[in-house]
């Protein structure tokens, strides 16, 4: 598949995380990200920030081999699949998209 914009993009990420534990392994991955990063910042240990890609994208990658059972798109886009984890857990935090439900309707 070819995407011409992140916009065309995010659907097709979105239903390549159609299963819950996917998600809540992005989420998990995703706010270990932010407390390694303010740790490193905040004891100015910065060898930590080699962790980040390894929990970030360990466990994304642990919830499409484990539940998804499909390869994850950051090896196809990673640009557009980097954006679209923090786009997602955005989603999630102001409770556009949950865990076990996809995208809500807007109102």
């Amino acid at each position: 598949m070819q995407f011409n914009s992140f916009a065309e993009f995010y659907p097709y990420y979105l239903a390549e995380h159609s299963d819950p534990r996917c998600r809540a392994m992005h989420y998990i991955g995703s706010t270990l990200v932010l407390a390694v990063l303010a740790y490193a910042i905040f004891t100015q240990q910065w060898l930590w920030l080699f962790a980040i890609p390894v929990v970030g994208y360990g466990f994304a990658w642990f919830g499409h081999f484990g539940f998804e059972h499909n390869k994850p798109a950051t090896f196809k886009y990673p640009a557009y699949s980097l954006l679209g984890d923090w786009v997602m857990y955005g989603q999630f935090l102001l409770r556009l998209i949950g865990v076990k439900t996809g995208p809500k309707a807007p109102n």
